[in-house]
């Protein structure tokens, strides 16, 4: 059937999961290590030029993805704590059911990573430490971190796995 996908044995929580946790936590920890590198090095706004169109930056953003509701009163830190952790136990469920399809739990595993290291950045901070600047002919891309990397790659190949998938049936 076009909107279901198959189970297989090593989908049962045990041998098949741990590998995909083991990238998210990977993922995680040099997320959370490369914030803590920029929090300890550089001050809020500080700039290091690395070429013509990449800088490593510090800034925060208490907003979602492109500093979307970064100006509201506050509120939004919990909301998107919230979604993060509703997410990462949604994709986790997701990862015992589907273990042993390789692209989707890879997509899983990075979306899980970069979901729980942004969610402890809005618990222990209130905002999000991004420090990946790109930038061309003076228009700068928003600044980003690992986990927002993690899960943009995540959501590449969940798109890349439902177009391989719909084209087997």
């Amino acid at each position: 059937m076009a909107g279901k996908r198959s189970t297989s044995s090593a989908s049962a929580f045990g041998a098949g999961v741990w590998p995909w946790l083991g990238l998210a936590a990977i993922i995680l920890i040099v997320d959370q290590f490369t914030k803590t590198l920029i929090l300890g090095y550089y001050q809020y706004g500080g700039v290091t030029e690395v070429t013509g169109f990449f800088n490593i930056v510090r800034a925060h953003n208490t907003g979602a993805a492109f500093s979307f509701l970064a100006d509201a009163a506050g509120w939004q830190r919990w909301m998107f704590t919230a979604i993060g952790v509703a997410a990462a136990v949604f994709i986790f469920w997701m990862l015992k059911k589907h273990a042993g399809q390789k692209l989707f739990s890879f997509a899983m595993a990075c979306i899980l990573g970069g979901a729980i290291g942004n969610v402890i950045d809005r618990m222990m901070h209130g905002y999000v430490v991004d420090f990946l600047d790109f930038h061309l002919g003076g228009k700068h891309f928003p600044a980003f971190n690992v986990a927002d990397s993690a899960i943009t790659i995540g959501a590449v190949c969940l798109v890349l796995d439902e177009l391989r998938r719909v084209r087997k049936t």
